[in-house]
């Protein structure tokens, strides 16, 4: 999953779902050590890997 975030949606704005009513929203800043960094005005999210169930491009 880690390979296919980075070559696919490496600095693109997207949501995120890990389960429960919680979608994560941001531009993704990195994505290593089994950790995605999401950036939303100057606060960053860091959401492990195996959690997440879907991620998909935010459309504008």
């Amino acid at each position: 999953m880690q390979s296919f975030i980075v070559e696919h949606y490496l600095y693109k704005e997207v949501d995120v779902y890990a389960g429960g009513p919680d979608v994560f929203q941001g531009k993704i800043e990195a994505c290593a050590d089994g950790v995605l960094t999401l950036k939303t005005g100057d606060m960053l999210t860091h959401i492990a890997i195996d959690k997440i169930i879907a991620i998909w491009e935010k459309k504008e």
